[in-house]
């Protein structure tokens, strides 16, 4: 139906090339003139300036989650103001012993426009709807849950 194409660049910096040495550093290049700094988690001898792989995975499960619940929301004409998530992701060993984001939680929290009032149970519902139909969250193995905050 559609391609998202992106491109990684990255140039070495230091005068030898050893595990210790090498620079983690890169620019990902998404388009139209847009570069987002990029490079490995701290724990792998990044920048904790830069955005590296795990956060990214992370923060497209989150925001494809948002932007689905946003969508089934005005499908159903309820309104929001506002939305905000404090997504968490863990790399640890998965059932194979790899280094793996083997669980993201969301944690989002709906802002709806006033006069709008959904229940616990209808909010719970939607998160459901969107979870099932995030185009991220169906493309990978990680397991995604979802704890609405109130």
């Amino acid at each position: 139906m559609s391609e998202h194409r992106v491109t990684v660049l990255w140039t070495r910096t230091s005068p030898d090339f050893t595990y210790e040495s090498y620079n983690r550093t890169h620019e990902i290049d998404v388009g139209l003139g847009s570069r987002i700094p990029g490079s490995s988690a701290p724990e792998f001898r990044g920048h904790v300036d830069r955005l590296d792989p795990e956060r990214a995975l992370v923060s497209a499960l989150s925001s494809c989650h948002m932007l689905t619940f946003l969508a089934i929301a005005a499908r159903k004409r309820l309104t929001l103001d506002g939305y905000e998530d404090h997504a968490v992701g863990y790399l640890e060993k998965n059932s194979a012993g790899k280094l793996a984001v083997t669980r993201v939680i969301l944690r989002p929290k709906v802002i709806w426009a006033e006069g709008v009032a959904v229940s616990a149970d209808d909010l719970a519902n939607l998160h459901r709807l969107a979870h099932g139909e995030c185009f991220i969250a169906n493309s990978v193995k990680t397991d995604v849950q979802v704890e609405s905050q109130a």
